[in-house]
């Protein structure tokens, strides 16, 4: 003698899958569990408005370095869309202090001949955001460090500047573009 199973229609089931889902996103619709999508929310306080971005210092030999980097974190800031940045200290509501401390470059791999066909470009900094309305930090990093490699272009000797310096200024500018958007990311998004 076998059990005969009653199955449930499928309808059935499926409706109450759907009202179990319902009801899950509707929860979580009210919690306002404070998700954002990555680079659009901000965990700045709401009545800073106006950031001001200085030129950053540059403690470095590396000229404009300091130029460089202070346009793209004001490009990387203009581009989330939410603030208004100037280049002065005068009338913000919060400032953003950096400071270029080192750079180097140094070979990374050698040809056989052991000329170096690839260098590795170092740089640190020190970035602080403060809110001047409240006069404290609200965000920093004492040493930020970015590393950027590139190839080097083939010079007659392994004395001929041509071979060293040629693409460093193309990997100060992917540095320089990766590090400010970490430093607005980093600030923005509190990490």
């Amino acid at each position: 003698m076998t059990k005969s199973r009653t199955r449930k229609p499928v309808t059935t089931v499926c409706v109450g899958v759907l009202r179990g889902l319902v009801l899950v996103l509707g929860f979580m619709s009210l919690s306002g569990c404070g998700y954002a999508l990555a680079g659009r929310g901000s965990f700045l306080p709401a009545y800073i408005r106006v950031i001001g971005v200085p030129t950053f210092a540059n403690r470095t030999t590396i000229f404009n370095l300091e130029t460089l980097l202070t346009e793209k974190v004001r490009a990387e800031f203009i581009g989330r869309g939410k603030y208004q940045i100037l280049p002065s200290p005068d009338g913000v509501d919060a400032l953003l202090i950096g400071e270029v401390t080192g750079v180097s470059i140094a070979p990374s791999s050698f040809l056989t001949n052991q000329i170096a066909s690839r260098y590795t470009l170092t740089m640190s900094a020190r970035i602080e955001l403060k809110d001047l309305r409240e006069n404290k930090v609200l965000w920093e990093n004492p040493s930020v460090f970015f590393r950027q490699e590139y190839e080097a272009t083939s010079g007659t000797s392994a004395t001929d500047p041509t071979a060293f310096f040629q693409n460093d200024l193309n990997a100060l500018d992917r540095m320089s573009t990766e590090f400010a958007r970490t430093i607005v990311s980093a600030i923005l998004e509190a990490f």
